[in-house]
């Protein structure tokens, strides 16, 4: 029986959550080999160890660069926004001038700052969530550490040498028969 050293990282519904392999607690992600041969449910926190496994490199890039281009983005539509109501706030100044109040020269100001701020804030947020989302849109092939991948072939063989040995015990030809002769 050969198993690759490649799994991929599945999610599967909140509810079919299972325990994790390596701390019993429950999770919904799941390793898996291509040719699904062997999986097992895994915590997001294992998969960042890399005493436990190592993301493909190419996969990895290419997630960082999903990843960013997401990001920029959503940057992006912020500043859009930005720029369009200051382009509105232009146009009421415009309108405004003719009156030439000098407290409503100040409270625009005061919204123009509180505006840049809030752009400012959103753009920080974003970049702060990135962080946090990189659990999820994080790589999706990986191979364990030669230790880890050696107790799940080992584990895989002792179920097949325990199956063997069960459908060995269910044949009845391998019993010896009764004897027929007398005493």
């Amino acid at each position: 029986m050969s198993l690759s050293n490649t799994w991929h990282h599945r999610r599967v519904a909140e509810n079919s959550a299972k325990a994790c392999w390596i701390c019993y607690k429950p999770t919904s992600s799941v390793l898996i080999t291509p040719d699904n041969k062997d999986f097992f449910y895994i915590c997001i926190g294992h998969l960042k160890d890399r005493g436990f496994c190592q993301p493909d490199q190419d996969e990895a890039a290419a997630a960082a660069a999903r990843k960013k281009e997401g990001l920029d983005r959503e940057i992006e539509t912020v500043k859009k926004e930005y720029e369009e109501k200051q382009k509105r706030k232009r146009e009421k100044h415009k309108e405004k001038d003719k009156d030439n109040d000098k407290d409503s020269k100040k409270k625009d100001e005061e919204e123009d700052k509180k505006d840049e701020k809030e752009k400012d804030d959103k753009i920080k947020e974003l970049s702060k969530s990135k962080d946090s989302s990189q659990a999820d849109e994080g790589p999706r092939i990986y191979s364990l550490n030669k230790n880890f991948y050696q107790m799940r072939i080992d584990r895989i063989r002792n179920a097949e040498i325990a199956k063997r040995n069960r459908e060995k015990l269910n044949n009845p030809a391998n019993f010896p028969s009764v004897p027929n002769g007398d005493l």
